[in-house]
Parts: structure tokens; C-alpha cells; sequence
């Protein structure tokens, strides 16, 4: 049997990069999967191209930032699929490394928004139907920069560690209740969002003296989410488990 076999799945920002490559992993495992982005557009692109290789998804518009687009995001997904088993809180958004005093508000208000804000409003619109089934995984997408400084900038930092705090806060609360909550720090990842700066020389550089000794790809973090969110993990909680080649450990 697939490892996600009869299991539904909402992903966050699941339309590119490391939501997408969930999207597809999860979805060859068995799991009947929501792709919930902003652009609804690539959202359909990605569930077409999982149906035409004969798995199970639909695209669901979704801003994360917006309290009541995600309760008819969820809505949307438990109509179609009767039930959500697995949150992939992956949606998020960088500040290109800008320090505190190159913060404006309007730019700080944004990041905490989409990083951290998202995960509070989609955990709290799907928490309460895994808890009636008596059983959930939610999943969340932090950072290397959640675990150190120097990995992002002011506000991206200062998210990524809120997402660390809140991932073990929610596994605290409701991991009696049949709700495992863990996270994934990914390092430096080859996707869209980091594409202007990991093809450096100099990064790559870098990056040769470390244990990996290599870019991560989108491919690394949807393993380690397939095995976070399966019933193998069903012992782990409240978890951040770095996937950076072994840059954080050695720092």
C-alpha cells in the first residue's frame, strides 16, 4: 500500500517550488491532494498534471493573509475531499536579506503576514476538523534562518523562528488530542524563490565546503515532508528538522 493511501492533504502555497514538489510526492503516495495558492492559475497547472498521471487533486484559490479566503479554502477542500488528514503550511515569502533599519512597516506588516500570521489562520480553520476526527498531521515550512541569524533579514528571521515557537506551541496544545505537529528547516533550496542569489559563485562556493557540499532541490524537503506527514513519523512531535546538507550543525 502507497504510504498516504485514502489520505487528503491541503498545501499552502502549493502551486511552485516547495509546495508543488509536495504536492506531487504526496499525491504519488496515495494522498488526494488540495493545491491552495494565490495564483490560481499554476495552482490548476499543478492538480491537471497530477490527475493526468492518474493521482487525485484540485486547485484551490486561497490568501493566506486573509482570514475569511482561508475558511472557504478549507471548506472548499472538505467538500471535495470529506476531510483534511495533512496541513503542509508551506506558503511564504522573502525579504531579500533587508536589516532592521532597512525594514519599512509596510514591508515588515507583509512578511510577518504571509510567514507567520498564515500559519496561525490556517491551523485554527483546519484544527478543529482533524481534531473531531481524532487524528491530524499539520506540517509547517520554516527556515534555516528559524534556527540562527544571519539567514535572512530582519523580518524573514524573525518569522521563521515565530514559525519554530509555534510549530512546538500547537504539538504542546493538541498532541493529546491525536494532532502531530512538526516542522522542516530547509537551507539553501534551488526554487524560484532563492534562484537570484543561489547561482553565486561565490554561494556555491561556499556551499562546496559543507557536508552536502551541494544546493538542496525541492525534491529533499517533499522526502522528508512524505515521511513527517506519514504514519511512520507517528511517534514524532513538536519536531524542526533541519534539511540543509548539514549547514546548520556545523555553523
Amino acid at each position: 500500500m502507497k504510504r498516504l493511501e485514502g489520505k487528503s492533504a491541503l498545501i499552502t502555497g502549493g502551486a511552485s517550488g516547495l509546495g508543488r514538489a509536495q504536492a506531487i510526492r504526496f499525491a504519488e503516495e496515495g494522498a488526494a491532494v488540495a493545491i491552495a495558492d494565490i495564483n490560481a492559475e499554476k495552482a490548476h497547472a499543478v492538480a491537471d498534471e497530477i490527475t493526468s498521471g492518474g493521482g487525485t487533486a484540485i486547485a484551490v484559490s486561497i490568501d493566506v493573509t486573509d482570514e475569511k479566503s482561508v475558511i472557504a479554502a478549507v471548506q472548499s477542500t472538505i467538500n471535495a475531499f470529506h476531510r483534511i488528514e495533512i496541513l503542509s503550511n508551506t506558503a511564504g515569502a522573502f525579504d531579500n536579506f533587508a536589516q532592521s533599519l532597512d525594514t519599512s512597516r509596510e514591508l515588515w506588516d507583509k512578511i510577518v503576514a504571509i510567514n507567520l500570521t498564515s500559519l496561525y489562520l490556517v491551523s485554527n480553520a483546519v484544527l478543529p476538523h482533524m481534531i473531531a476526527n481524532g487524528r491530524g498531521v499539520v506540517l509547517n515550512i520554516t527556515s534555516g534562518a528559524g534556527l540562527r541569524g544571519g539567514g535572512g533579514g530582519a523580518a524573514y528571521t524573525s518569522t521563521k523562528h515565530g514559525v519554530v515557537g509555534f510549530t512546538r506551541q500547537l504539538a504542546a496544545a493538541y498532541g493529546h488530542k491525536g494532532i502531530r505537529v512538526n516542522a522542516i528547516a530547509p537551507g539553501l533550496i534551488d526554487t524560484p524563490m532563492v534562484a537570484h542569489f543561489s547561482s553565486d559563485a561565490g554561494t556555491k562556493a561556499g556551499l562546496s565546503a559543507k557536508p552536502a557540499g551541494r544546493i538542496g532541490t525541492a525534491q529533499d524537503i517533499a522526502n522528508a515532508a512524505l515521511f513527517l506527514v506519514s504514519d511512520e513519523a507517528d511517534f514524532i512531535h513538536a519536531v524542526t528538522l533541519p534539511v540543509d546538507g548539514g549547514l546548520v550543525e556545523i555553523l
